[in-house]
């Protein structure tokens, strides 16, 4: 019986990741078919991007809503949640051709975009040991860049080659086998039953006798401690609890009052950004419409980006891991190499060259990885009670900051009347980019401000990261 004990935590992740890869797919389908989507829809650059800001906008707005629900119900009904509302938004996406039901299914793929990453990431410590947790988190990562690299350039071929429809209904379908399979094999710790047990009442015993690779020896629990802080209290519930509803603003205000909470939303608001505006929407506009590259030439540029992203996430883990008191610069330096390759291409005299633009899609998807250390500076100063409910406030930095660099984009070239394919030029999108700088400087300031904070804050309580 060990054997299958120690496998299974291994299981529940690669099905918990598949899921993420699957919600990564839904969230970029329009990565490669900006284009295709301003013909299906008829639509202006600024109404495009309103696609995939709406999208990002019920993400990042659901996202302390689906951490407090999380640590309520638990991984697994969020993650099913999000996998059928994402199949309904889908198969909306394939079957209308009114912009504002596009809009609608935007909001459903975000929805349970939403509902899906905090809630396997809420699975990990359930299942694994502390120190394997970072590595853990960037592979988690990586795979769901598997699923950004289906979107950049299968699903381009599969719309291209039997339409619209069937593209996004494939989509749907794959989306739907998965989150089935999610129903069958995720558990949200060592003896909680799958849903599907859970609806049929029987729990059989693979589910009962489950160990995580943190206590498969002891079989003790796997939840972390809570760090000792006096900031958060710690106590049992009262067996005449208050209301679930009472009590949120006020776990709100005690949660941002730890300074590394507010470190953590700003190391994810600060790098990922550029590489989601890039990777969702404007990048093929931008070296197609833009720089003059063939179809061809920009799916190779964007698949490198990806294929960047997803090496740097095996890199990142065990670095976090072992320098943990350098892991806030590492995402530091990453974050200045970014804006300083994109400064270079919005300053370059004439049209980029070939090299520069391979050293953008190297550099910028880093950012990416470099956001998942925002989840391991959460994991070191929340306590579990926490735990969703912290990844939520934290989650939102990033997808806040994409949103509003994907709209300025658009309204940018909108305003400088080049919003459709036939008016695309370089210019343009030089000074439609430069959007991105002040959202660089701005984080930047902020993760310097708190964590001189957090290091006074851990001095004064005598802490010590984990």
């Amino acid at each position: 019986m060990r054997a299958p004990r120690l496998i299974l935590p291994w299981v529940v992740w690669g099905v918990g990741a598949i899921a993420y890869a699957i919600a990564i797919i839904n969230r970029s389908s329009l990565a490669a078919l900006g284009p295709a989507a301003q013909d299906h829809f008829a639509i202006d650059a600024t109404t495009l991007a309103t696609f995939p800001v709406i999208q990002l906008i019920v993400y990042a707005g659901l996202q302390i809503p689906v951490g407090m629900l999380l640590d309520r119900l638990g991984p697994t009904t969020l993650i099913l949640c999000g996998g059928l509302l994402m199949t309904v938004g889908q198969v909306l996406m394939a079957t209308v051709h009114e912009v504002w039901l596009a809009v609608l299914a935007r909001v459903l793929v975000g929805a349970g975009d939403a509902c899906t990453f905090i809630s396997v990431m809420r699975l990990l410590p359930e299942w694994f040991a502390v120190r394997q947790l970072p590595t853990v988190s960037q592979v988690t990562a990586l795979t769901g860049q598997v699923g950004q690299l289906v979107s950049v350039t299968p699903l381009a071929l599969l719309v291209g080659a039997a339409g619209w429809m069937p593209g996004f209904l494939g989509v749907a379908s794959v989306g739907l086998l998965v989150t089935i399979l999610a129903a069958l094999v995720i558990r949200d710790r060592p003896g909680v039953g799958t849903a599907f047990e859970r609806m049929t009442g029987r729990l059989g015993r693979r589910s009962r006798d489950a160990r995580s690779l943190a206590s498969a020896a002891s079989g003790e629990s796997t939840l972390m401690p809570p760090p000792a802080t006096s900031m958060i209290e710690i106590t049992q519930p009262a067996p005449t609890a208050a209301p679930r509803r009472a009590g949120f603003w006020s776990r709100f205000r005690r949660l941002l009052r730890i300074p590394g909470v507010r470190l953590a939303y700003w190391l994810h608001f600060t790098s990922p950004f550029a590489s989601h505006a890039f990777l969702l929407l404007w990048g093929t506009p931008f070296l197609i419409g833009g720089v003059g590259l063939d179809a061809a030439a920009a799916g190779g540029l964007l698949s490198v980006m990806v294929v960047s992203s997803m090496a740097a996430g095996l890199l990142l883990g065990p670095l976090s891991s072992r320098f943990l008191e350098r892991r806030v610069w590492i995402h530091f330096g990453i974050t200045i190499a970014i804006m300083l390759t994109w400064t270079a291409v919005i300053v370059w005299p004439t049209t980029p060259p070939l090299w520069l633009l391979f050293v953008l899609v190297i550099v910028v998807p880093l950012g990416g990885p470099a956001s998942m250390i925002a989840f391991e500076v959460t994991r070191s100063h929340t306590p579990v009670s926490f735990g969703g409910f912290a990844t939520g406030v934290v989650n939102t930095g990033g997808f806040t900051s994409a949103l509003l660099v994907i709209l300025g984009i658009g309204l940018a070239l909108d305003l400088q009347g080049a919003g459709s394919p036939e008016q695309y030029s370089l210019d343009a999108f030089r000074i439609a980019f430069a959007v991105q700088i002040p959202f660089w400087l701005l984080g930047l300031v902020y993760i310097l401000v708190e964590q001189r904070r957090t290091k006074r804050w851990m001095d004064f309580h005598g802490r010590r990261l984990r």
